[in-house]
């Protein structure tokens, strides 16, 4: 997938998140999703999108990693 594509889809994934859309637990394996898509691919990871990760990780699973 190009580096365009999963820009636009995080776009949309962020808005999601902003307007308080969606549930957040899909939102975040979603936001997961598209992370490993790009980690696997060798691209460069924004370091805001890190930070959400894990802040959305914090909320939902108290810090713990899901599956851990």
């Amino acid at each position: 997938m190009a580096f365009e594509d999963l820009e636009a889809e995080l776009g949309i994934l962020l808005g999601q998140l902003n307007e308080g859309t969606g549930d957040k637990q899909e939102l975040y394996e979603t936001l997961r999703e598209k992370l490993n898509e790009m980690r696997a691919y060798g691209m460069p990871i924004p370091e805001d999108l890190l930070v959400l990760e894990k802040e959305l990780e914090a909320q939902l699973f108290g810090g713990e990693t899901p599956g851990a």
